[in-house]
């Protein structure tokens, strides 16, 4: 058994709160972007979203490396870790000064929804996610 495993429950508990802090920060520097405000594009919260991420990810592979293959073994995992690339992908395009406000709206919109089906995935531990639930 992994040494790690002991931490289990407060590693968990810090992806798990990096995961809803990434997501409200970054929907709320949307919001605040697509107004027309400044502070979405200040230092300090730009900072703060690497901060977080960086918790998530560390966070996330500290999981990773604890959990047994077996759980990930019908591929959720890596269809979750392609969306959070895509998220992030998503993220840096919107907030780029030289876009449009259609543009910027359809890349938020995308990386929004590449967010909350990584976070259906997650819950569901299936590649489908909250598609599993439309279907059933």
């Amino acid at each position: 058994m992994n040494a790690l495993m002991a931490y289990y429950p407060e590693i968990k508990l810090a992806h798990t709160t990096a995961v809803m802090t990434s997501g409200s920060l970054f929907a709320l520097r949307a919001a605040g972007l697509l107004a027309g405000m400044r502070w979405p594009r200040a230092a300090v919260v730009r900072y703060v979203s690497y901060t977080v991420d960086t918790a998530l990810l560390t966070a996330a592979l500290m999981l990773l490396t604890m959990l047994p293959a077996a759980l990930f073994a019908n591929g959720w995992l890596w269809v979750k870790l392609v969306l959070v690339v895509m998220y992030i992908g998503f993220g840096i395009a919107a907030f780029r000064a030289s876009r449009g406000v259609l543009a910027r709206v359809a890349l938020i919109t995308a990386a929004l929804a590449c967010f909350l089906q990584a976070y259906g995935i997650a819950r569901a531990h299936h590649p489908l996610g909250w598609l599993l639930w439309l279907g059933g």
